[in-house]
């Protein structure tokens, strides 16, 4: 070989190498960008999701993709609404024309196919703990892109802006418990990455520069648009999955610990039932021994365990749900105590007792009269366990309109007498003493420690007696007892304070004051009823129904109309039910009717029944989705909601606010204002009012 012939080929060589790793380095650059820009645009998507932890959603970023040694998924997503696999593409100029999408000319139809693929794997991997095929959803997410919302195949196609609405749109569609189960399985098909491939060893190690921080950039979804786009999804739904639906800004007092009993109160619409209804299923969760559920009104129990059992299954063995009445009769039945409480008796032996003690007395006003007196007694004496005339003298009779002076005081006293008198005579208790031989049975033994805590929703509407008798259950011990109600809708007279009760709620008491459930229109039109009504709370302060309450939705105006006559008012509810299920497209099982006498629910339900219209009537609704509309008292709809409720048998002078002819006709007008707000607010969209 010629001298420096080696020379010049191991030249030749190097510089042929050199040649090859610069190739190879430029195309490092542009794969380092490709993958530059797919951090940065992930980021973003992971950053528009991010509001979603605080509503149960669980994000798992960067996951091997099944099945694949070097592929990713960008997130998944999993949360009450279902599975979500999100994949961004950093794609300009797209187009989407039929069934396939383009980026610029090139048709990349092909790599969302691949995405619907693994949607497919993940259904069936995911069908194995459950969950139906139908909740695993695959999204493309246009970075940087917004108002977009197209499908391409199975796969949905959205802006940066829009992936966060439409997982929020789906609503609650997984329990707590289910959520759980998916997440695991999840967790477990789609693995946390592992550690990059090593670099080529002939290719020097490249010194890879500190990395920056990134600049804050401002949020790419406000608070508020997260709030409204978890309300928008729960919207339409059915009015079920509302009803236990848990804005996140409540989540904090549902798992608030207080170092003894507790009130949650707050205006009409501010979610105080289904705080309380969470509450009890996280007590359950968190501590031993059982929770009881209890209200005044009896079919409310019903409903609570039924959403209870769609919401959270796993601890719905755990919770008691019993109207205070029948919890009474069962701690007198576990104690061999018998009694007769027998409603035809019951009113004979009243009658009787007010035929010789209250007609020709100064309690004598006619029917009123006797009407009032009757709830004297079972509300203001019995409802607090009175037994001595000298209690009663000196009461202040909280919420009682009629100024009872001392020859008036010992006369319902001696009707009181005569009354308990009839009523053993015919062998029968009336309901005040089933609560109060209840209470005094507690007082020897409260069920040994049966129940660690007891939730009592719409607290205002319980007696004096019948709060003591729960609160023996648990005492003072932390998160005990938890009062929920709402003062301004007592809709029985006798109003007494928590201290008359032995209890204090001092430093223990929070305050709902955001109106998830009504519009600002059907909000003001039932206001005006009772803004200048002063009403006693249990807590023991006089208010007046002008609190303060954040309303964050709208909506069109509340309907009033007049009928001609009974048969119009009748005509004129079918064709309101037929007009919200045809023209805004509610389902029957949204839409309630509700009347303020038992009578008038009766007529429009047979009246809807003729009609071909689907009726459950509410003391026969268990809280499971139905698709007939609910009819019922406004008593009854206490702790409900509807989309749509139609008010039909009011009259027009009840809203003039006609001239009482006295002080106990005052006070009858003032509840019979606080039953139609209470009507009223039990709608969500739209209220509907019929008056003759």
């Amino acid at each position: 070989m010629p001298a420096g012939d080696s020379a010049a080929s191991e030249a030749r060589r190097q510089l042929a190498l050199a040649e090859a790793h610069e190739r190879e380095a430029e195309r490092a650059r542009v794969t380092a960008g490709r993958y530059g820009i797919a951090a940065t645009t992930e980021k973003q998507t992971a950053r528009a999701l991010a509001p979603l932890a605080a509503a149960g959603y669980h994000l798992l970023a960067d996951r091997a993709w099944p099945g694949s040694r070097r592929a990713q998924v960008d997130m998944v997503v999993v949360g009450p609404g279902g599975v979500f696999i999100v994949d961004t593409k950093a794609w300009a100029e797209v187009s989407i024309q039929g069934d396939r999408i383009f980026r610029g000319q090139e048709d990349v139809t092909d790599d969302l196919m691949s995405l619907a693929d693994l949607g497919y794997v993940a259904e069936a991997e995911l069908a194995e703990v459950g969950l139906p095929p139908g909740e695993v959803s695959t999204v493309a997410v246009l970075a940087g892109r917004a108002k977009v919302d197209e499908r391409v195949g199975p796969v949905r196609v959205m802006g940066e802006r829009d992936v966060l609405r439409f997982i929020a749109a789906r609503g609650q569609r997984l329990t707590a418990t289910q959520v759980d189960v998916v997440l695991s399985r999840a967790l477990t098909f789609f693995r946390q990455l592992g550690s990059p491939a090593p670099v080529d060893v002939t290719v020097p190690d490249p010194v890879i520069p500190a990395p920056r921080p990134e600049p804050l950039q401002d949020a790419l979804i406000s608070e508020e648009e997260v709030s409204a786009a978890l309300l928008e999804g729960m919207m339409a739904a059915p009015i079920e999955d509302w009803m236990t639906f848990l804005h996140p800004a409540q989540a904090k007092t549902v798992r608030r610990s207080f170092n003894g009993p507790s009130r949650i109160r707050g205006a009409a619409g501010t979610g105080k039932t289904v705080v309380g209804l969470h509450r009890a299923a996280y007590l359950a969760r968190t501590r031993p021994g059982r929770v009881l559920v209890t209200t005044y009104v009896r079919t409310l129990p019903s409903v609570l365990r039924g959403l209870l059992e769609r919401m959270a299954p796993d601890v719905a063995g755990q919770v008691d749900f019993l109207g205070v009445h029948q919890f009474a009769r069962i701690v007198l039945d576990e104690r061999g105590t018998r009694l007769r409480t027998d409603t035809r008796a019951v009113t004979a032996a009243w009658t009787s007792a007010w035929a010789r003690h209250g007609t020709g007395t100064a309690l004598d006003t006619g029917q009123r009269g006797r009407d009032y007196w009757y709830d004297e007694i079972q509300h203001v004496i019995k409802g607090r366990g009175i037994t001595r005339f000298e209690q009663y003298a000196d009461l202040p009779r909280s919420g009682r309109r009629h100024k009872a002076g001392p020859v008036q005081r010992r006369a319902v006293w001696d009707l009181l007498e005569a009354y308990q008198a009839e009523l053993a005579s015919r062998g029968v208790h009336d309901f005040a003493d089933q609560i109060l031989l209840a209470e005094k049975a507690l007082a020897a033994d409260a069920l040994a420690g049966r129940y660690s805590a007891v939730v009592v929703d719409e607290a205002q509407d319980l007696s004096c007696a019948m709060i003591r008798m729960l609160h023996r259950l648990v005492g003072d011990t932390p998160d005990g007892l938890t009062l929920i109600g709402d003062g301004q809708q007592t809709l029985y007279p006798g109003g007494f304070s928590l201290g008359e009760a032995g209890i204090s709620v001092t430093g223990r008491a929070t305050v709902l004051d955001i109106n998830y459930r009504n519009t600002t229109e059907i909000l003001e039109f039932a206001s005006r009823l009772v803004t200048d009504d002063e009403y006693a709370d249990i807590e023991g302060a006089p208010s007046r129904g002008d609190r303060p309450v954040q309303v964050p939705r709208t909506g069109p105006r509340p309907l009033y109309v007049r009928c001609r006559g009974e048969q119009d008012r009748q005509a004129q509810v079918v064709e309101r039910v037929r007009a919200v299920v045809r023209e805004i497209g509610t389902s029957h099982g949204d839409v309630g009717v509700l009347c303020v006498h038992k009578a008038g629910a009766q007529r429009a339900a047979d009246t809807l029944r003729r009609a071909g219209v689907p009726v459950v009537l509410l003391e026969d609704y268990d809280g499971r989705p139905t698709d007939a509309v609910k009819v019922g008292t406004v008593k009854r709809a206490k702790g409900l909601e509807f989309k749509q409720v139609l008010l039909p048998d009011v009259r027009e002078d009840w809203f003039r606010g006609a001239a009482a002819v006295d002080e106990a006709e005052s006070e009858r007008a003032e509840y019979r204002r606080r039953e139609l707000y209470v009507g009223m607010t039990r709608a969500r969209d739209g209220l509907w009012v019929a008056a003759i």
